[in-house]
């Protein structure tokens, strides 16, 4: 840990935060959503998940968001997805959120449906999508096109596993609209060819969003909070731009949203993965100039940064100049759980960084896409500190890259080297 005799400024990250809903964030650190791929075969939690996220419990954060929690169990994104699309499961979610009771740490669960990008041969059904359009990412299988009827219902489906969510303890959800997910997938006109209610221009590609976000507002209750996960662009020509993604940040305030978290880029142009400018990594903080331009949109609605901070001072400069409201740090509270309070109460001045590379490069170089293998290979060593620590383990900042290959392999199949996250 680097600790100066005289410690860091962190007056803006220590200060509260309250959201439109009324909902009382104690500091301004988020745990961003990590796909854990600790769930149970038939979707439920498991003890594993619970005692992982008991140490995030006693972090110190302001908020705590979940990994990407199916909607629909019928389509999956990773191995080990949690998937509450009915209360089969409530007592188990019950346990899960329990453990934020006594920390006063508020708790999230983002929701999601992979849309084209479901991992096929976890399921064994064919993705479907916006468009039949396929992605363009190794082992994605080309999906069908959803009917009017089948996106009238999985509209009604985030909001039935979002009444869920509130029965079951936690206080809010957050919508997945990143990372080439099923939101992703309308909002993009990549993806998104139709030429009915839900395509043909901008105004009707944002209707899905719009939509699923009027929904679990009508099937909660006031005082549960409703957030998003937006992309501010998706880096491919042709794809949605920094523009329309305003336009629905402006329509998303209209709707009553509590919280707008900044991300972008798929898994066709993986911006979120840290693969950016080297210009923008010295600013840390990889999407914190869009969500400076959006601020005045957002009113009195928080905006999340999540992406690349590393140093508490550039954490409290974001905060203290407005460009954002909460720091959402997700790879580092895999090494660090305790990440917030280690800055706020011990005097921490910078959370690791660990990127994890391939080795033996000019062997395995000749028969694979490095860059791919090594996204694959960086993200599971991640996974793996989630495992251990739903083992009951420390995480292990030494762990090697074999021993990491090897576990993404068993864990994935066929398809282990196409990354995911959350």
């Amino acid at each position: 840990m680097t600790v100066h005799d005289t410690l860091p400024t962190v007056e803006h990250l220590a200060s509260p935060l309250e959201l439109p809903n009324g909902q009382r964030l104690a500091n301004r650190f988020m745990k961003s959503a990590l796909s854990e791929g600790l769930g149970e075969r038939d979707g439920a939690p498991s003890a594993k998940l619970e005692r992982l996220y008991s140490r995030w419990a006693d972090g110190g954060f302001g908020l705590v968001v979940t990994g990407n929690v199916m909607i629909d169990r019928r389509h999956h994104g990773e191995p080990g997805n949690v998937a509450v699309e009915d209360d089969r499961h409530l007592e188990q979610l019950r346990h899960w959120a329990s453990g934020f009771r006594s920390s006063g740490t508020p708790l999230w669960m983002q929701i999601n449906h992979p849309g084209r990008q479901a991992n096929a041969l976890i399921t064994r059904n064919r993705p479907v999508a916006p468009s039949a359009i396929g992605a363009k990412v190794p082992g994605a299988m080309k999906p069908r096109a959803l009917t009017d009827t089948e996106i009238r219902e999985l509209i009604e489906r985030y909001a039935t596993t979002a009444a869920v969510a509130e029965s079951a303890g936690f206080d809010g959800v957050q919508v997945h609209g990143a990372h080439g997910y099923l939101v992703t997938q309308f909002l993009s006109p990549r993806s998104n060819q139709r030429d009915d209610a839900w395509g043909g221009d901008s105004v009707r590609r944002r209707r899905f969003a719009l939509e699923v976000v009027s929904a679990i507002k009508a099937a909660t209750s006031p005082a549960f909070a409703v957030g998003i996960k937006l992309n501010s662009a998706d880096f491919q020509r042709g794809g949605f731009t920094e523009e329309e993604s305003r336009d629905v940040v402006r329509d998303l305030v209209e709707r009553g949203i509590d919280m707008i978290e900044i991300s972008g880029g798929s898994y066709e142009a993986p911006a979120m993965l840290g693969k950016v400018r080297a210009s923008t990594a010295e600013r840390e903080a990889y999407f914190l100039e869009y969500a400076a331009s959006v601020r005045d949109l957002a009113g009195a609605v928080p905006i999340a940064v999540t992406g690349g901070f590393r140093t508490t001072e550039a954490m409290e400069s974001a905060v203290s100049s407005g460009d954002c409201d909460l720091v959402g740090l997700g790879r580092p509270t895999c090494v660090v759980p305790d990440a917030p309070r280690s800055i706020l109460e011990e005097g921490r001045t910078e959370l690791p960084t660990a990127q994890v590379r391939t080795g033996a490069r000019m062997v395995l170089g000749r028969v694979m896409d490095l860059r791919t293998m090594d996204s694959a290979i960086d993200l599971s060593w991640h996974t793996d500190q989630l495992h251990r620590m739903g083992a009951g383990k420390d995480p292990d900042p030494n762990r090697g890259w074999v021993e990491t290959a090897v576990l993404l392999g068993l864990r994935n199949g066929p398809g282990a080297f196409r990354p995911k996250r959350g």
